[in-house]
């Protein structure tokens, strides 16, 4: 397993409050739907100035996990049992602050927990649907039919984006960019930078993989501390439907999308454990620092 030394991210320029606040507010502006303005060719050069920062803050992160997806098994059945392995040695995987979640965090500390995470939040299903463009058939349809299930099948009862507003109306919280410590923003900068960006497609397969991977204990554990401060079963659903519903999510994607994909090119694979590393290392990030806001 990897020791919290091996998921720190470096100091660098683009790991501050100022960068990733100002990634994340572009973020906010330029994927809302919008009107056609006079000023589009001023806002036009401030993407592109973005984009470049952005791009350069994503080489920053898989400079760090480069040399180690560069070493995946390449075959089909190699490289889906490397990935799989993930969930149990990955970065950020047993860290102690989820068992500490559900056993003895005060009401107030979860709630300080999952404000930083609703704030940090990029979409699930978004990513998804960005990420499944002009990708081949067969993995295509199995981000359809995982962007279905976040559409809750087509019922607005079960959308999960909508059940996590839920639970943010439950608790009275008030996520915002400018009170969300910088780990929690450049993870989901990373989650969008890889899912709008066609040069890291493949990455952002294995960073919505990696999610769906890993996803459930954690999700277990977070449910289990709302129970225990008295949330109903429906006001903590999001949490434990992701606890349960993420490990068929996880096996469907590894072998629809995962393994069709590495069987088609090979080089396929580093990119895609590229994705899964920088994902987990973003993730063991943000857990490091809420142990610190913590005091554990």
């Amino acid at each position: 397993m990897a020791t919290r030394a091996e998921v720190k991210l470096r100091q660098s320029q683009f790991n501050s409050d100022l960068f990733q606040q100002r990634l994340a507010q572009w973020n906010r502006v330029r994927l809302a739907p919008a009107f056609p303005e006079v000023n589009w060719r001023d806002q036009l050069e401030m993407d592109q100035t973005m984009l470049r920062l952005e791009g350069a803050f994503l080489e920053e992160l898989r400079a760090d996990v480069r040399h180690e997806a560069a070493a995946v098994p390449t075959d089909p059945d190699g490289f889906v049992e490397w990935f799989e392995a993930l969930k149990d040695d990955g970065p950020g995987q047993g860290d102690p602050l989820f068992p500490w979640l559900a056993e003895d965090a005060s009401r107030d500390e979860l709630r300080w927990f999952l404000q930083q995470e609703a704030a940090g939040e990029a979409g699930f299903d978004d990513l998804v649907a960005l990420t499944q463009i002009k990708l081949p058939e067969g993995p295509k349809l199995e981000l359809a039919r995982n962007f279905w299930d976040e559409m809750g099948r087509g019922q607005a009862a079960g959308m999960h984006g909508p059940m996590l507003a839920g639970l943010v109306d439950t608790l009275d919280l008030d996520p915002q960019i400018e009170t969300t410590v910088w780990q929690s923003l450049a993870l989901a900068n990373a989650m969008t930078a890889m899912a709008t960006t066609r040069r890291y497609a493949w990455h952002s397969v294995g960073a919505l993989g990696v999610i769906e991977l890993t996803a459930p204990g954690r999700s277990a554990c977070v449910a289990k501390g709302l129970a225990r401060i008295g949330l109903t079963e429906r006001e903590r659903r999001y949490f434990a439907l992701h606890a349960v519903l993420d490990v068929k999510h996880s096996e469907d994607w590894n072998r629809e999308a995962l393994r069709p994909l590495v069987s088609a090119d090979s080089r396929r694979a580093a990119a895609i454990a590229e994705g899964a590393l920088l994902r987990l290392r973003c993730g063991a990030a943000c857990f490091d620092r809420y142990r610190e806001q913590f005091g554990l």
